[in-house]
């Protein structure tokens, strides 16, 4: 059993910053990919930014230059640092792990951007 906790959400003024933390507890012994995705109102979710166990990250073109993932290993802990944010990153953030054995979800956080 593996159990995502998010927090870090809230509302802040464009041009603002926020950082998202997730925390993965439970029967772990190495999570492969740890990452955000968000869904905006009337659209699909979508990938924000992702971290490998050996440091490997992808992201979102449009988010590039602006947020960055980092994770605690040890901490089984992932982060997202969001810096100079628009009205178009409002939406609810979701914490993902990927283990061997499956992928598992947190309950996801909201990002409030007002311009």
């Amino acid at each position: 059993q593996v159990q995502l906790v998010e927090s870090g959400g809230g509302l802040v003024q464009a041009g603002g910053s926020l950082r998202l933390s997730c925390v993965a507890s439970g029967i772990i012994f190495t999570i492969n990919k740890m990452g955000w995705y968000r869904q905006a109102p009337g659209k699909q979710r979508e990938l924000v930014a992702s971290m490998t166990s050996g440091g490997s990250t992808n992201y979102a073109d449009s988010v590039k230059g602006r947020f960055t993932i980092s994770r605690d290993n040890t901490k089984h802990t992932v982060y997202l640092q969001m810096n100079s944010l628009k009205p178009e990153d409002t939406a609810v953030y979701y914490c993902n792990a990927d283990l061997l054995r499956g992928s598992y979800w947190g309950k996801g956080t909201l990002v409030t951007v007002s311009s």
